[in-house]
């Protein structure tokens, strides 16, 4: 039995995904911030998103799917969301406007209110972690995603 339930049957990819980052309120997000996101619920409540929406796989820095960074690019092009590079390295970080905050808040009220909850509480748990702390945490509650980890914990 499923303890969350998606309202809506046809959801696709790209409007999860822009549900998902409304939770962010206008927030810029961070590379690895998004892909630990979407692999949390892709693992926790994939019966509550008609998931898994994605096809993670263990990277440097645990679990990555480009088709996160593709989703979000694609809600740039729509003028939903955007991509800013910054810093040295130009690393993208992302975030949506105006348009795509309202119109993923309507979105992702189709969700029940435990999934919700659950995404909203993932959202925040991934925004307020250091790089470090957050790769960690993943990596204790998912040891399979450390196989091909470049990462070193202190």
């Amino acid at each position: 039995m499923a303890l969350f339930v998606l309202r809506q049957d046809d959801m696709d990819r790209s409007d999860f995904v822009l549900a998902v980052l409304t939770t962010a309120g206008g927030s810029v997000l961070t590379p690895v911030q998004v892909q630990k996101l979407f692999f949390v619920l892709d693992r926790r409540i994939p019966e509550a998103i008609q998931g898994p929406r994605f096809n993670f796989t263990p990277y440097d820095y645990g679990p990555f799917d480009a088709d996160v960074y593709r989703e979000i690019e694609g809600l740039a092009d729509r003028g939903l969301g955007e991509v800013i590079r910054s810093g040295p390295f130009s690393m993208k970080t992302f975030r949506l406007t105006p348009e795509g905050q309202s119109k993923g808040e309507g979105l992702f009220k189709t969700f029940d209110s435990r999934s919700r909850e659950f995404i909203s509480n993932v959202s925040t748990f991934v925004r307020t972690r250091s790089f470090k702390d957050l790769v960690s945490a993943i990596y204790k509650a998912f040891p399979d995603m450390k196989v091909n980890s470049v990462f070193r914990e202190s």
